[in-house]
């Protein structure tokens, strides 16, 4: 860079090097070019790095520390002989100047004004460090005998109260004098619990693969495996052993209800199944003579009618009193069955009878149609 920068210089024809010495005094310029247009005031443009975190008061935004600023630099002071330099610069989020200078009794920089310092010191006192001594206490130690015999005696008193806690301290560092031993040991301590952790791992692997889950699994804990060991798991049985229990259910559950009924009730359901016409699908239709229609024929199918009649107005009176018998309890209620179906098997076998065991039903007459074909 400085090669390229004396390579391309010009130096015009006038030029003198005895007399001007150098092109800066041949244009009467400054090297810092910008930089230094303030230099009659005894200020210097610099780049300024913000020496710790501050709050701007103008905009109250924080400034981190190391952010960097064109600051005008300018000597305002003294201590000793180490000069004290003012730094003014611009925040760059808001027109209010920020104003700090050196202090060099303490080594650090102080805001002037139009910030406030963010408070991240530490305190050398409280932490119970030593202090570096004054300048003037270090010129009173050195002139006055007697201040330097207080001095003395208290800093021995101080001394006996330290002396537990260094012991305490040094015993503290002497076992952890054999670097090599202790860095050998907890080496092969960490070897040991890595390789338990990578068994783990893979259990974990396995049972998550087994039981296609996405989930990590968390370790177990001495309360899970207590809680576990109370569980008991029971399987619900197989197939077979749930349709055998439905059918001894099924089995063991009564055909009729428990609750009595009484003899009106069952000789209405008596009633009821002799006026019914049709029968249910998949059975014989129902005998004609039980709607009590009489149809009028030949004397030898008047003979064959009257039988069927009355074979068929038998069975089913039999078939009546079992069920009537199954669901009645009590005994007036059989009684009651078995009169009624022995008034069913006395009525006599003519078909006028017949029609009148039925007060309500109808007595149809077909004489005129079939009974003259038949003669």
């Amino acid at each position: 860079m400085g090669e390229r920068k004396g390579v391309n210089k010009y130096y015009p024809p006038d030029f003198d090097p005895a007399k001007h010495g150098s092109l800066n005094k041949y244009r009467n310029s400054h090297p810092l070019r910008e930089r230094a247009r303030k230099l009659s005031q005894g200020i210097l443009i610099i780049r300024f790095e913000m020496p710790y975190n501050i709050w701007c008061d103008g905009c109250q935004n924080h400034i981190g520390m190391g952010v960097r600023y064109n600051a005008e630099k300018k000597k305002v002071g003294n201590y000793y002989t180490t000069p004290i330099y003012r730094f003014r610069m611009k925040c760059h989020l808001c027109p209010n100047h920020i104003e700090m200078q050196t202090d060099p009794a303490n080594c650090d920089y102080v805001i002037v004004s139009g910030a406030r310092r963010k408070e991240e010191r530490w305190d050398v006192e409280s932490n119970e460090q030593v202090v570096a001594t004054a300048h003037e206490e270090k010129q009173k130690l050195e002139t006055d005998a007697m201040y330097k015999l207080e001095h003395g005696s208290k800093d021995q008193n101080k001394l006996q109260r330290a002396l537990p806690t260094l012991q305490d301290i040094q015993e503290a560092q002497n076992a952890w004098k054999d670097d090599f031993s202790l860095n050998s040991l907890l080496r092969r301590k960490f070897r040991e619990e890595k390789k338990i952790l990578q068994e783990e791992e893979k259990k974990d692997l396995a049972l998550q693969a087994k039981a296609n889950l996405s989930i990590p699994l968390v370790r177990e804990s001495d309360e899970d495996r207590h809680l576990a060991a109370l569980l008991k798991y029971q399987s619900l049985g197989s197939y077979e052993d749930k349709q055998r229990q439905k059918r001894s259910e099924i089995i063991d559950r009564p055909w009729f209800s428990s609750t009595p009924v009484s003899s009106a009730k069952a000789s209405d359901t008596l009633k009821n199944l002799s006026r019914s016409g049709k029968s249910p699908v998949g059975r014989s239709p129902v005998d004609m003579t039980h709607l009590g229609v009489v149809r009028q024929k030949s004397k030898d199918r008047e003979r064959a009618s009257t039988e069927e009649a009355n074979e068929t107005s038998t069975e089913k009176a039999n078939e009546t009193i079992q069920v009537n018998r199954q669901e009645q309890g009590s005994v007036a209620n059989r009684m009651s069955l078995d009169s009624y179906a022995e008034s069913a098997l006395a009525s006599p076998k003519t078909e006028e009878n017949a029609s009148s065991s039925f007060p309500a039903s109808l007595v149809a007459d077909y004489s005129d149609s079939e009974a003259e074909a038949d003669l």
